[in-house]
């Protein structure tokens, strides 16, 4: 069978049309969920007027209901404003957060039916750049939102986001060097294949591991790290926004932490592997159970990220830029000097 197999194009799009409906679909419930997180934490209730015909199901229904308000409310643009630049801004920092989900293996290579399918969307080879320069991109549709908002306060905002986006992308990089040295690959499927025959990132890596999700952290622009909102200092880049593309940006930084909690999984996780199981030997079985392992993975580091996000206050612009400029990058090329120093000694 050919690459470019009918099947195997029908294939392809199944897999890139479960990556974005599996984003969209715990977005829209991250909503719910840090909302009864922040409620159990502060001791309230939480969200719980939704409902359907009287039934509230713990506010399940809340991400419905702040769906049909953004949808319906009314999308007012205010004078002064670049309308075409103001109008393409939240779509490119969604469409950029979405196409990284595309690249990220929810599970390797199963045989059904005497074929081999993979569970990657996007098989690629240089994956993990093609992700990490997605995420870069996102940026340029914050920088464009403050732009052609026309307001001094909005500029602002974008200005302070693209300042943290490269503190963050040159910190998220160099936390990544001494994982990349062991693997000896930019293909996020054999990067996880590579765990799952050794050990995984986590315990080869612990430094990096967690200098990476809190690069990662600091780049999805949520709190204590949504200095770029700041909503009781300069409202955000997006303050002369209403309506579904407010919407785009709210979905653009969850989104985003679902894409920096996949990398996590799949970079120092082992990704979709279980430790014992060889999965891919397992057929439909073996997929489905790399689709869970995969999953619950990437719940609970949603879950610890919010636990900080209401667990600590927000920095000061300074102090972020310390954070990562001062602290976190030394510690990131002295961890890639470490690592290349045991490989040599082990060897």
């Amino acid at each position: 069978m050919t690459p470019f197999a009918p099947e195997m194009i029908l294939w392809s799009l199944v897999k890139v049309g479960f990556a974005l409906s599996f984003a969209m679909s715990i977005a829209g419930l991250l909503g719910w969920v840090e909302r009864k997180q922040s409620a159990i934490m502060q001791d309230r209730i939480g969200a719980n007027r939704a409902d359907i015909f009287g039934i509230t199901i713990l506010g399940l229904f809340h991400p419905i209901a702040d769906a049909i308000k953004m949808l319906t409310k009314e999308d007012f643009v205010a004078k002064g404003v670049l309308r075409p630049f103001h109008a393409l801004a939240p779509m490119i920092s969604l469409g950029c957060a979405l196409f990284c989900l595309a690249a990220m293996p929810f599970g390797g290579t199963v045989t059904v039916l005497g074929r081999a399918w993979s569970l990657q969307p996007i098989e690629s080879s240089v994956g993990l750049p093609l992700v990490l320069a997605a995420l870069g991109l996102g940026v340029h549709g914050i920088v464009m939102a403050g732009y052609a908002s026309g307001s001094n306060y909005g500029l602002l905002g974008a200005l302070r986001g693209a300042s943290q986006m490269i503190a963050s992308e040159v910190c998220l990089v160099s936390a990544l060097a001494g994982a990349l040295f062991l693997y000896g690959t930019l293909d996020l499927q054999q990067a996880v294949l590579w765990q799952a025959s050794h050990a995984w990132g986590i315990v080869l890596q612990p430094l990096g591991f967690l200098l990476f999700l809190t690069a990662g952290a600091v780049g999805t622009k949520r709190a204590p790290f949504d200095i770029p909102e700041g909503e009781s200092e300069i409202v955000g880049y997006h303050v002369e926004y209403s309506g579904m593309k407010f919407g785009m940006f709210l979905m653009t930084d969850l989104i985003e932490s679902i894409v920096i909690c996949c990398l996590v999984t799949a970079l120092y996780l082992g990704g979709w592997s279980i430790p014992g199981l060889d999965l891919q030997a397992m057929g439909v079985i073996g997929g489905l159970l790399m689709a869970a392992s995969f999953t619950v993975k990437v719940g609970l580091l949603i879950f610890l990220l919010m636990q900080v996000r209401w667990t600590l206050p927000r920095f000061r612009f300074d102090q972020l830029l310390d954070l990562g400029w001062k602290n976190m990058l030394p510690l990131s090329l002295l961890n890639f000097i470490v690592t290349i120093w045991g490989v040599y000694l082990w060897q």
